[in-house]
């Protein structure tokens, strides 16, 4: 043993970092191994040096599964929030000049808005089958219309106001254009989208209006201001003019007596100048009255 270690070595022990240098006839005795406090800190710093051990990447079994936890952990709640913000099918393939009305006061205002451009009122419900096999076709002809607003009612939500505008029958559609109100009202379904084609084409062209947009008529927007489930108020146009024009003055001429109002007023007598007989009338009358009759 004592020839061996007197030939020039170097001595590794199990690879743990600490080379011994060349030896040269020393015994066995005389070696120095490293104690294992200083093997422990050795290991931290070459652990803690970017995760690297003598130059090898190392990870400890603790540390794998935090990390798949915490991996597991992400794609649980991302999964989660996808799940909560799905999409419903009346908001999916929605486009730029679609929106959703959010009650009666945003219908009326988006038609004033509107000007001359051409808006359709969808009326639909989340449990129709036929709006939702309808909904693809009618976004993809948003997309192809980019000119036409329209404007999507929910009837689940707005049950009242569908009630006041007389709309029974889904899917419905009504088209507004400008001063003309509304141009035409159906209900169609997936296999009757031509009739839906067809006014599209017949009042999409630019053509100018002659005056304010119109949008609801005077008896819809009465009985929506009448609607008590509604936060609208509407005052009938008769009644405004009259609220605006101040009330006239009570006039004093009656028809017809101007002239009499113009002639003066007759003067008594003189006393002179009445006759007997008044003069008799006067002091009876006086008489009466001193007594008290």
């Amino acid at each position: 043993m004592a020839k061996m270690m007197s030939n020039e070595c170097i001595f590794s022990a199990c690879n743990h970092g600490f080379d011994m240098k060349k030896i040269d006839k020393v015994s066995v005795g005389m070696i120095k191994l490293p104690t294992l406090s200083n093997l422990a800190s050795s290991l931290t710093l070459r652990e803690s040096s970017a995760g690297e051990f003598f130059g090898r990447p190392v990870t400890l079994r603790g540390q794998e599964r935090r990390a798949g936890a915490q991996v597991a952990a992400a794609s649980d709640a991302k999964m989660i929030n996808g799940i909560g913000k799905s999409l419903r099918w009346w908001e999916k393939g929605l486009q730029p000049n679609m929106k959703e009305i959010t009650g009666a006061e945003d219908l009326v205002e988006s038609l004033s808005q509107a000007g001359d451009q051409l808006v359709v009122v969808d009326f639909f419900s989340p449990g129709c089958g036929g709006c939702k096999a309808l909904h693809p076709k009618i976004c993809q002809l948003a997309e192809m219309n980019p000119d036409v607003q329209f404007l999507q009612v929910n009837y689940e939500d707005h049950k009242s106001m569908c009630y006041s505008l007389n709309v029974h029958v889904l899917p419905f559609f009504r088209f507004y254009r400008g001063a003309e109100g509304r141009v035409c009202s159906f209900s169609c379904t997936n296999a009757t989208i031509k009739k839906f084609k067809d006014a599209l084409a017949r009042y999409k062209p630019d053509r100018c209006g002659l005056g304010p947009p119109k949008g609801l008529e005077e008896k819809e927007l009465i009985a929506l201001g009448a609607n008590r489930d509604l936060s609208f108020v509407y005052t009938p146009k008769g009644l405004e003019e009259k609220e605006l024009t101040p009330p006239p003055l009570p006039s004093l001429a009656v028809a017809g007596s101007q002239s009499k109002l113009n002639a003066p007023l007759p003067l008594p007598l003189p006393r002179s100048l009445k006759s007997t007989s008044e003069m008799k009338k006067d002091s009876k009358d006086n008489t009466l009255v001193s007594f008290g009759r």
